[in-house]
């Protein structure tokens, strides 16, 4: 199916089918899209409403044209990724968690970008932790074979996509590429937790991964607007596992945690999230550690290392009080 064709149908608020949508972001991701036919197809989408096949469409583009990370490790591949672009300004609590999980022995692919709505991506505060966000394959290969953890940064991983960042750019508003970088991980990550900006959103993205066959992910919206598990009131949640979806409800005490104000969770630029980031590594206390553990209990769940979110919060707590986390961060 052309562009042009699917805009027309799209435009008549018509749900693309999976195929039509593959073929459709080939173009987008071979240049063979006009700037303006892009432009407008991305529009229609977003004002139509894009569908779960829609979604599954793109991403399987997306993973096809992506650099292949290739790694040795038989146990499953963890990402924690969130959509960006919830509008607040937490530190990088996903980016933190990464080392966590990494510590209790999961392979931990992050995938991440610069600053979507905040001041400070992951890409940004892993540079400012000394992190070469600009590696190339072999080298994040190497890192996720030797060390465990391995940032996969989107801008190089994805080379395809600058056929749409002018279009993007110029739009100025979320397009179904917003949705697609948690769902695309170069490495194949299998077991994930991804945050998302709208709680509406929940169960379509659970159903779009359940198409892509992930094996076990936690796809949140914290009902302070977070993109992540939150320390200060309800999380919705929709787990994916065996092919089943279940939509439930956390609170910090489904953690044995207490809540916290919004503001303890403020960040800022992304060298004072690196040090907030080596603070809770290094054992610090608090609301910050808190909200680390709980996120990353729920991507050890994922990882099946654990059988429910308090034994994965046993693991995430060892994870920081033995070092093994913060010695992830500086190996």
């Amino acid at each position: 199916m052309k562009i042009q064709e699917a805009l027309n149908k799209v435009l008549d608020k018509v749900d693309l089918k999976e195929e039509e949508m593959i073929s459709v972001m080939t173009q987008i991701m071979e240049g063979q899209a006009k700037d303006s036919q892009l432009g407008s197809f991305l529009t229609a989408l977003r004002i139509k409403g894009e569908s779960i096949e829609e979604i599954a469409g793109a991403a399987i583009v997306m993973r096809d044209k992506a650099e292949k990370i290739k790694v040795a490790t038989t146990a499953p591949i963890v990402d924690t990724c969130g959509t960006g672009g919830d509008g607040t300004n937490t530190f990088n609590i996903s980016t933190a968690a990464a080392f966590v999980v990494s510590g209790c022995g999961l392979a931990v692919a992050k995938h991440g970008n610069k600053a979507v709505s905040s001041l400070s991506g992951s890409a940004d505060v892993l540079k400012c932790l000394g992190v070469n966000i600009d590696a190339d394959k072999g080298t994040v290969e190497k890192c996720l074979d030797e060390i465990g953890i391995g940032f996969l940064f989107a801008p190089m991983m994805h080379g395809a996509m600058k056929y749409a960042a002018g279009v993007r750019r110029e739009l100025g508003f979320r397009t179904i590429f917003n949705l697609l970088g948690p769902l695309t991980n170069p490495a194949g990550a299998n077991a994930q937790v991804i945050g998302i900006y709208d709680s509406s959103r929940l169960k379509q993205i659970a159903s779009v991964l359940e198409l892509l066959g992930t094996r076990h992910a936690f796809v949140v919206h914290g009902n302070d607007g977070l993109d992540e598990i939150t320390l200060t009131g309800e999380t919705k949640v929709c787990e994916l596992t065996n092919g089943q979806i279940k939509e439930y409800t956390l609170v910090p005490d489904s953690f044995g945690l207490s809540a916290c104000k919004a503001e303890d969770l403020d960040g800022g630029t992304p060298e004072e999230n690196a040090r907030i980031i080596k603070n809770i590594l290094s054992g610090e206390e608090g609301p910050k550690r808190d909200i680390v553990l709980m996120n990353a209990s729920a991507a050890i769940c994922a990882g099946e290392i654990a059988e429910d979110l308090k034994g994965a919060m046993r693991l995430a707590r060892e994870s920081i009080d033995t070092g093994r986390a913060e010695k992830k961060l500086n190996d």
